[in-house]
């Protein structure tokens, strides 16, 4: 049986991206505009639909992680400067976007 990664370590860096050390090594970066604009909740996926609603280009590019707290052993809830804290980043979701922020 394969185990999903699991994250080790956050940091914020200088260039306003938020740094993930994985369990197996592996190291992903964000930016945190494209982070908070890919959020998975409700306010911002129709959960009708499916379709998204808010957008990276959506979001200051002054946003700022204030907290990450883990949820079970599977996700992280990150509250953000603007307030926004509903969004649930599992560790699947969170190494799907270390793919697409480009």
């Amino acid at each position: 049986m394969i185990e999903e990664p699991i994250p080790v370590d956050f940091k914020l860096t200088p260039e306003n991206e938020l740094e993930i050390k994985w369990n197996d090594n592996e190291v992903t970066r964000y930016r945190f505009q494209f982070l908070r604009g890919s959020c998975p909740c409700a306010e911002c996926v129709s959960e009708d639909t499916g379709q998204r609603l808010v957008f990276p280009k959506d979001i200051p590019s002054n946003i700022r992680p204030v907290e990450a707290r883990p949820v079970g052993r599977y996700a992280y809830q990150i509250v953000w400067s603007d307030g926004h804290d509903t969004g649930l980043f599992s560790y699947k979701y969170l190494r799907e976007l270390a793919i697409g922020d480009s």
